[in-house]
């Protein structure tokens, strides 16, 4: 009789990965925090966890957006499913990960416990992290530049208030090139996508700025540039 080897036993789990981005210093910043635990001890990673029976994928991204950022009612979407067999070198872990973007000084960051410490970083100057989440910050950036030309998701990161000239420049360093002044303002007006404030920005160096708000915070889609 041929005896046939056992297959190990696989342990499959669904978990969320959330990437959180904010304009910081003139350039597009992620969340991470610092693990205490696990395989990747000391290693930044992204906020996340493992997804319970009776939660579905929304409920608990807001979960752990909370618990491990104190971040709440945010922009947020679904990303991509990342499902490399050995992701996570404990389990058969798969990860659906989600964008967030949040304003500058929106919020102050906190996690609990099982980190180390939270900071925001540069996207441009990322560590090693741990799992794969280099590759998902790296997906969820491609996405953000891919949206923001179709779309008018870059509130996300504005203050209910802003220039034109912030305007722009958070679409110059997400896109990664300059944009025409006179052309930009144009065809951002033309898509009747902002408003324009009573109020203006003043104690600058040079003349008053006009303010803007966005006409509605909810997605919609426009060409912008």
């Amino acid at each position: 009789m041929v005896k046939t080897k056992k297959r190990p036993v696989s342990v499959s789990a669904v978990a969320v990965d959330i990437v959180i981005f904010s304009m910081r210093d003139s350039e597009l910043n992620v969340l991470l925090l610092q693990s205490r635990k696990g395989p990747f001890a000391g290693k930044w990673v992204l906020p996340g966890g493992l997804v319970t029976p009776e939660e579905t994928l929304e409920e608990s991204a807001e979960r752990h957006m909370f618990a491990k950022a104190g971040l709440k009612n945010v922009y947020f979407e679904q990303l991509y499913t990342f499902g490399t067999v050995n992701r996570d070198p404990r389990n058969r872990v798969v990860s659906v990960a989600y964008i967030v973007l949040v304003p500058e000084e929106f919020f102050n960051p906190k996690t609990n416990e099982l980190y180390g410490s939270v900071e925001w970083r540069a996207v441009s100057d990322l560590p090693k992290l741990g799992y794969d989440h280099n590759e998902i910050v790296s997906a969820a950036v491609d996405r953000l530049r891919s949206k923001l030309t179709y779309t008018n998701i870059v509130y996300g990161l504005l203050p209910e208030k802003f220039t034109l000239g912030e305007l722009q420049k958070t679409y110059e360093v997400i896109l990664r090139r300059k944009l025409d002044k006179r052309n930009f303002r144009k065809k951002i007006l033309q898509t009747k996508l902002l408003k324009k404030s009573s109020k203006k920005l003043v104690g600058q160096a040079y003349r008053p700025a006009e303010l803007y708000s966005f006409a509605k915070r909810t997605p919609q889609f426009a060409e912008v540039v």
